[in-house]
């Protein structure tokens, strides 16, 4: 039998109860199924017939696939080829990170998670969200960021959105959340070791945290990262001792990340502040 190497799959190290799969061109077809997971993904070429507990859609590039555990359903290429990214959930994990997102908002529902509302989703915001959680888990990023993706997926999903623009109540408690971050720069920080430092959910800490600071824990982690990078560039340092000591996976990545907020690599910003000897 020919070996089908248009799909792949990959457990998740960020997120260990979240299964990647992606179909590179694929021409695979599907007999109806169901999974036990919650299974969501990004069609990214092509077009296919996709039936989900009795209804046919015709979808394509850009569309968002959202099924349910134990949803029937079928996903065929209408002609030709298709490509696209799914993320498989575990079900009382999803339900879990649901209730702190609902519960935030307004009373937790009482059953063990909240089903998609629709077979599919043609929402730009979803969308985007959808990529950035997808590729914080392809590429393995931290379990802070990835978290934080999650949350900000399935906020979108239910339909929450954001306030619209008005400043929450600040809480005088978050400093210490800002402290342990940078007092732990050189290795990983915990969603449920911060959420724990000032009594928040992980779901609310993460929202108080963006309304006092601006940016997410992560982002904001990162954001000092570089800006401590460049005085340590400045005094002469080496870029793979800066990247060791900033908790960069290795300087690759720290070149990645510099390179992200100020277009140059760290080796030319440094060559103007470092007189080669």
């Amino acid at each position: 039998m020919k070996k089908d190497n248009s799909a792949s799959f990959k457990q998740s190290t960020s997120i260990p109860w979240v299964e990647l799969r992606v179909a590179d061109r694929s021409s695979a077809c599907y007999q109806a199924h169901s999974h036990d997971e919650f299974s969501f993904g990004l069609i990214q070429q092509g077009r296919a017939a996709y039936q989900n507990r009795g209804t046919t859609h015709q979808i394509g590039a850009g569309d968002i696939v959202t099924i349910n555990p134990s949803d029937v359903h079928s996903c065929n290429p209408e002609a030709g080829t298709w490509s696209y990214s799914m993320l498989f959930v575990d079900t009382l994990k999803m339900g879990e990170f649901q209730k702190e997102v609902l519960g935030y908002e307004r009373k937790m529902p009482m059953a063990d998670y909240t089903p998609f509302l629709h077979d599919l989703e043609r929402d730009g915001n979803i969308t985007s969200t959808f990529q950035n959680l997808f590729q914080a888990l392809q590429s393995e990023s931290i379990p802070l960021q990835a978290q934080a993706y999650f949350y900000d997926f399935i906020e979108v999903s239910l339909g929450q959105g954001s306030n619209g623009g008005k400043r929450e109540k600040t809480s005088p408690h978050l400093h210490h959340v800002r402290e342990m971050l940078l007092d732990n720069m050189d290795h990983t920080v915990q969603l449920d070791d911060l959420a724990d430092e000032v009594g928040l959910s992980r779901y609310q800490l993460l929202r108080a945290f963006k309304n006092q600071y601006g940016l997410p824990p992560h982002a904001y982690l990162m954001d000092e990262k570089i800006k401590r990078s460049k005085k340590l560039l400045k005094s002469g340092q080496d870029i793979s001792s800066v990247a060791l000591q900033l908790g960069f996976s290795d300087q690759a990545h720290f070149q990645r990340q510099f390179k992200k907020k100020l277009a140059v690599t760290p080796k030319f910003y440094q060559s103007h502040f470092i007189t080669p000897s």
